[in-house]
Parts: C-alpha cells; sequence; structure tokens
C-alpha cells in the first residue's frame, strides 16, 4: 500500500495538469505574524488508492484552511493566515481534483466547499475566507477565458450564493441569472435543437446530424482562437479521419448577424463540416445556449446528449482522441 505521502503525491499530479500560477503576494503588514502555507489536509491512512485520494482531497481540501477553531490574520494580502496568491494557487489545484472525479462526486465537493466557508463567515464576519473564495470560484469556475472553466461545476456555486443571506440582494439577483443560464445544456442532458442553413440555403437540424458524436463548434470569421481550433481539427490526423470517415460530425455555426463576412470566410471552413449561420437569430435571444464568448465548444453523443459542455479546446481533443 502506498504511504500517506505517496498518495499525496500522485493526487496532486491530476491537479498539476490544471495548476495555474497566481500572482504573488507582496511582504504582509501584520507585524510579527509570518503567513504559513496552505494547510492540504493528509489524506487518511485507511485510503490507499490514487483514486481514493483524489477522491478525498476533492471533498475535503478546504477543511483545515476553513477550520474555525483558530483563525488567523485576514487583509488584503492574507487570508486567514495564507498569501492571497497561495489560496489562489490552492484553489486551481483543487480545480484539477475536480476535474479528475465523477462530474456528481465534484459537484457534491462544492456544495461541501460552500458549507464551510458559510459556516466560516458566521463564525466570524470580519474575516475575508467567504469573499475570497467566491471571488476564486467565478474566476477559475466561470470565467470564459478559463481553461478550468466548468460552467456544470460553477452551477451548485451560483445556486447557493442566490440563496445566501450573507450576499447582498443585488448580487443574488445576479448569482441566480447566472445559475439558469449554467443550468442549460447541463453535462449529461439532451443538447437543446436548433435548425441552421448552410451558405446555399440549405437548412439543417442539430438533431439531424447523423453521427455518433457531434462536435458542436460556435465560431466567429476572422476570430484567431477559432481559426487555431479549426486548424487543430483539420491537421491532426486522427481528428481528421473520425470527421472524414462521419464518425464525427462538425457543426460549425454562426449566431450573430454580419452575414457578408460569414460568407467572406468561407473559404477557411473545411467543406465535410456543417457550416451554417442561424437564420432567425434565436440561438442567442433566446438562451438556448448560454454562448458567453466565442469560440465555445460541445461534444455530444449521437443521441445529443452532451458529453462535454463549452468545454476547453484541450479537454475536447483529448475526449476525442479516446473515439475508437
Amino acid at each position: 500500500m502506498a504511504s500517506n505521502n505517496d498518495l499525496k503525491g500522485i493526487a496532486a499530479g491530476f491537479a498539476a495538469l490544471y495548476v495555474l500560477l497566481a500572482a504573488g503576494c507582496g511582504n504582509p503588514t501584520t507585524g510579527e505574524f509570518r503567513p504559513h502555507p496552505f494547510p492540504v489536509p493528509d489524506i487518511p491512512a485507511m485510503i490507499g488508492s490514487e483514486s481514493e485520494a483524489v477522491s478525498y482531497l476533492a471533498a475535503h481540501f478546504w477543511d483545515d484552511f476553513t477550520d474555525t477553531s483558530e483563525i488567523f490574520v485576514c487583509d488584503s494580502s492574507i487570508v486567514n493566515g495564507v498569501r492571497k496568491g497561495e489560496v489562489e494557487q490552492a484553489f486551481a489545484n483543487w480545480t484539477g481534483y475536480l476535474h479528475a472525479v465523477p462530474l456528481a462526486e465534484a459537484c457534491g465537493a462544492v456544495e461541501r466547499m460552500f458549507g464551510r466557508i458559510v459556516s466560516f463567515e458566521e463564525r466570524d464576519t470580519s474575516a475575508n475566507v467567504f469573499e475570497t473564495v467566491a471571488s476564486l470560484a467565478e474566476k477559475y469556475l466561470y470565467d470564459p477565458n478559463s481553461p478550468l472553466r466548468s460552467e456544470d461545476l460553477y452551477l451548485p456555486f451560483a445556486g447557493r450564493m442566490a440563496e445566501c443571506m450573507l450576499v447582498s440582494p443585488g448580487k443574488r439577483a445576479a448569482y441566480e441569472y447566472d445559475a439558469g443560464m449554467c443550468s442549460l445544456n447541463r453535462t449529461g442532458t439532451p443538447a437543446a435543437d436548433f435548425a441552421f442553413c448552410d451558405r446555399n440555403g440549405r437548412r439543417y437540424t442539430l438533431y439531424g446530424l447523423e453521427s455518433d458524436y457531434t462536435l458542436l463548434f460556435f465560431s466567429n470569421p476572422g476570430c484567431e482562437a477559432c481559426k487555431y481550433i479549426i486548424d487543430e481539427l483539420k491537421s491532426d490526423p486522427e481528428l481528421s479521419s473520425l470527421i472524414a470517415s462521419g464518425k464525427v460530425a462538425v457543426a460549425n455555426i454562426y449566431i450573430d448577424e454580419d452575414l457578408e463576412a460569414w460568407y467572406g470566410y468561407q473559404s477557411i471552413y473545411p467543406e465535410e463540416w456543417y457550416n451554417g449561420y442561424d437564420p432567425n437569430f434565436i440561438i442567442r435571444t433566446d438562451l438556448l445556449y448560454n454562448v458567453r464568448a466565442i469560440p465555445s465548444l460541445y461534444l455530444l453523443d449521437r443521441d445529443k446528449t452532451v458529453l462535454l459542455k463549452d468545454a476547453p479546446e484541450e479537454r475536447i481533443f483529448a475526449e476525442l482522441h479516446k473515439i475508437d
């Protein structure tokens, strides 16, 4: 059986895939107090496998940090005795554990973390733990530019914030809106159907595309990040083969109104893709999809069940590479 330190090191390897280097804080102005490292909990001795260690850390990562038996210094650069930059790095690491466990388990871990920061705030309203962690949750799980983003994981957090009396009424309303948007097309649910037209006026529907998998790709002409994804899908032999064989259909959809620009970009789009635009502009106005930034990628199965929702391209490509 692996030792406790071995398991923590192995588990940390999962999180290291997702680490974002947070900006360091300057020297604290708290007199003789010396900040301490973020207290990652020890893995219990009865846990003997990597998967169990990762699951434990996903669920209990914040336990020691939010232990109210001793509250440490909190100021502009210190959060309960830990430098703010180290807390941010810890949050990024924790997100790695969340992505390494099943979704339901990860959502449960988010719920548990929320309960602990609420308890901490109720114990000492002058502390900055609740506000700091809430800000990090939005930054890492919901910011469209975060490579760790996951609306599925942000949903339980936003839902609880929308009901939390520690949050101002205006912010609760904003969290309620975000929770509603995160509820659209959740992983494991049927994707919303819609119609689109190609450059020749032919009409299609998402559910009319027959393939084992559908890559739903919301893109814009001239978008450099979109061009990168297009080039990767064209140049990767395995991925291009999946598309050419019809096993994966790419629905490359434009949802804005500048059709002249879209028509002018047709030479960039591979002809074997379903390249279309929303003729009625209902995808965004009817809130069928929460397209907060372009590009936005979804992976669907044959029944159009969502496998990955608005996922970073690296996760999409990795999942596509698993297809036989």
